[in-house]
C-alpha cells in the first residue's frame, strides 16, 4: 500500500456527501474506490464504490476518509476532479478529469488517445 497527497481532487462538497455516504454504510474499515473500467459509449467509464482496502491499493487520504485506486485506474485519474452537484439539472457526483480526450454526454464514460 502507499499513500497518495494531491493526485485526485476531490471537492469540499464532494467530500461532504462522502463522508454522509460513508457513515450511512455503517460499515467499518470501508472507503470510497475511485477506478476506472472499460466500457461506457466513450471506452472506459468511472467506477465509484464503497469497499474495503486491497493490497494493491494506492491510498489517498481525505478528511474523514480514505480514497482506494487501484495501480491500472491510477494512470487515467492522475489530475481528475472530483465533484458533487444538487441542483436543478439533477444530483450526483462529477468527473473533470485532464487526461480525458473525449467525454460522452453524460460525463461518466470518456476516452484517452
Amino acid at each position: 500500500m502507499s499513500v497518495v497527497t494531491n493526485f485526485v481532487k476531490i471537492t469540499p462538497k464532494a467530500c461532504e456527501e462522502v463522508k454522509r455516504l460513508v457513515a450511512a454504510e455503517g460499515k467499518p474499515g470501508i472507503g470510497l474506490r475511485l477506478g476506472v473500467k472499460g466500457g461506457g459509449c466513450s471506452g472506459l467509464s468511472y467506477d465509484l464504490q464503497f469497499t474495503p482496502k486491497e493490497a494493491k491499493d494506492t491510498v489517498v487520504e481525505e478528511e474523514g476518509f480514505q480514497v482506494f485506486m487501484d495501480p491500472k485506474s491510477m494512470i487515467y485519474l492522475k489530475g481528475m476532479q472530483l465533484d458533487f452537484q444538487d441542483g436543478l439539472q439533477g444530483k450526483g457526483f462529477v468527473f473533470s478529469n485532464p487526461n480525458a480526450t473525449s467525454t460522452c454526454g453524460c460525463g461518466e464514460s470518456f476516452s484517452i488517445a
